[in-house]
């Protein structure tokens, strides 16, 4: 070798070495953690579902993969937010008032810079559909100094600048609690809040403008919002299923599917193995229903002999969530058959519990389905084969362990997508809602300059 090429190589070395001491110090120096992150594929989602670990280590943003980053410190600003929202003051009669909740003179919000003075949310069945509780707590602690949360989504106080205009009403807690109608009233506080909220709206310049399609209405319950569904259907709603919904009010193109708030408990990173859950497969709730739900009957009848499922009549009464809880625990497969309507917590019972779920619902809509793949950790079977002879315990028997501990696995993995929390944590159900409702911003632009077209001519005409 000449001396010049040696000289040449020592000199290259020399570089590299300085351009990688300079790296390093200037990451070292600015701790930014985001803008400094080397490839590794060691970097692996963790596998338990202790959501309190995501808070200050990992986050994730539309698909749940292998590679994570570390969450910014840095306080959530306009600029930085995927999703503008403006949030109408209603009074809270429509919102935290239902929660006994009660401020001062002119107060429209509770103060939520502390968590643990929060008004909560009624418990047993009401908490499946408190979607909209979750998000508005989301939205109120979004321009907090100092308060950590995802900056997906982010209050605007101006609507101009707004990429979307949210309606804080419980509209599910309504029906639950004031459908009825008491004493001298003529019709039920229910639909006297939701005539209420129609005129509110359609007296709004930022709905005339837009024809409410840039609104983020939540109708969660398959029952709530009734008589307001038609005069509000041009908004994007936020919903649990299109069940009860004709196609041009509800549909996948401009609507949100969120997922219910578990009723049972979290099993986190104790999840029983395949050995420690002895019942092949489990189903305990309503059996007689109507409609879609007559398929639970038939297969009832197909099943109840079979020593290793558990499939029986059950409710809330008695001890029956923590008796659910605990069979979904010990189970390898969970079954979530359609009823009424063709959505219900169950599934999402089963998701927490790390149990597989195996959905017999045809006409089903499963929340963010855009970025994740149900596949992975699901078992799907179409009603009619379901009802055929012996076929379900077949597809089930023949799952061998390698293949569930597969989707198991996975189920540990997604399974912090469907919890709501506060504050919210990145990849929660409340962020994952949020990045769903911006990934629907487009759509909804292009209709609305599109239908703007020849408003202005209309106007000089």
């Amino acid at each position: 070798m000449s001396p010049l090429n040696l000289k040449s190589k020592k000199l290259l070395f020399f570089v590299i070495s300085i351009a990688i001491l300079v790296l390093v110090v200037s990451c070292w120096s600015l701790k930014s953690g985001d803008d400094c992150t080397f490839s590794n594929s060691s970097l692996l989602l963790p596998t338990t579902n202790n959501t309190s670990e995501y808070i200050a280590d990992y986050s994730y943003r539309v698909r749940p993969t292998t590679k994570v980053r570390k969450i910014s410190n840095k306080e959530c600003n306009i600029t930085e937010a995927l999703l503008k929202v403006y949030i109408y003051d209603l009074p809270p009669m429509f919102h935290f008032g239902m929660l006994g909740w009660k401020g001062k003179a002119n107060q429209t919000w509770p103060d939520v810079s502390e968590p643990n003075q929060v008004p909560k949310y009624p418990g047993g069945l009401n908490l499946q559909h408190s979607i909209e509780y979750w998000l508005i707590l989301d939205l109120l602690s979004s321009t907090i100094p100092g308060f950590k949360r995802p900056c997906t989504a982010i209050r605007v106080e101006d609507p101009n600048l707004a990429d979307i205009f949210f309606v804080p009403f419980f509209s599910s807690l309504s029906y639950n609690r004031h459908s009825k109608i008491h004493g001298k009233e003529k019709i039920s506080k229910n639909k006297f809040l939701q005539e209420e909220l129609v005129r509110f709206l359609m007296n709004r310049e930022e709905w005339r403008k837009g024809g409410g399609r840039d609104h983020f209405v939540p109708a969660h319950h398959p029952n709530s919002m009734l008589d307001a569904r038609k005069s509000l259907g041009s908004a994007m709603l936020l919903l649990a299923d299109f069940g009860r919904y004709p196609l041009e009010i509800a549909n996948l193109k401009k609507d949100v599917i969120a997922p219910y708030r578990h009723v049972v408990d979290s099993v986190g990173d104790k999840s029983p193995s395949f050995e420690e859950r002895p019942i092949l497969a489990y189903f305990q709730g309503a059996i007689y229903r109507k409609d879609g739900g007559m398929i639970r009957q038939k297969l009832y009848r197909l099943l109840k002999d079979e020593k290793d499922i558990h499939f029986t009549y059950g409710t809330v009464r008695q001890n029956g969530v923590k008796n659910a809880s605990k069979g979904m625990e010990n189970s390898k497969f969970c079954l979530n058959i359609a009823g009424d309507t063709p959505s219900s917590n169950r599934l999402f019972d089963a998701i927490v519990s790390h149990c597989v779920p195996v959905i017999i619902s045809d006409e089903i809509e499963l929340p963010y389905e855009d970025v994740l793949d149900y596949s992975e950790f699901c078992v799907f079977v179409s009603g009619t084969d379901a009802l055929r002879d012996r076929f379900l315990v077949r597809v089930l028997r023949g799952i061998g362990r390698e293949e569930w501990e597969r989707m198991w696995q996975r189920l540990r993995e997604v399974a912090r997508h469907f919890e709501y929390s506060f504050p919210s944590i990145e990849g929660d159900a409340v962020d994952m809602i949020w990045g769903a409702v911006h990934r629907k911003i487009s759509a909804i632009r292009l209709d609305i300059h599109r239908r703007s077209r020849y408003i202005g001519l209309e106007k000089s005409g």
